[in-house]
């Protein structure tokens, strides 16, 4: 007899159809939240007006912790405010620095122009 063949003889025959048990899981697929996490810290980082990019990192960082915890409504509500939070610290980062640089290009130079055409003229040259 052929090994093969001695494990069949042995274990048995493959026995009839019978009931099929199966396991099925069901996985709650993830709800997905933005944190604005990354966002957040950007502002933080070179936007942060009145320190608005702080407290939306803060919020950010609020919303994900729900998240994690399975608070999707916590984590929305977090997440909405820090998307207004955000939205305001670049709005206002952009219009301080556009500002700025029209501040230094209308005001500052013509001034520093001028007291140096003053200097030259009433110093001789030097």
């Amino acid at each position: 007899m052929i090994k093969e063949e001695h494990e069949v003889a042995i274990m048995g025959a493959p026995q009839g159809p019978g009931p099929v048990v199966s396991t099925v899981v069901n996985i709650q697929p993830e709800t997905a939240v933005p944190d604005h996490i990354v966002w957040s810290l950007f502002n933080t980082l070179f936007f942060n007006f009145c320190c608005l990019g702080f407290v939306a990192f803060a919020y950010s960082v609020k919303s994900r912790d729900r998240k994690m915890v399975g608070d999707v409504i916590g984590a929305q509500s977090y997440a909405s405010t820090a998307k207004c939070l955000n939205i305001c610290a670049l709005l206002l980062g952009l219009l301080g620095t556009i500002g700025s640089i029209v501040l230094l290009v209308l005001v500052v130079l013509p001034t520093v122009s001028y007291a140096i055409t003053q200097a030259m003229q009433n110093h001789g040259g030097y």
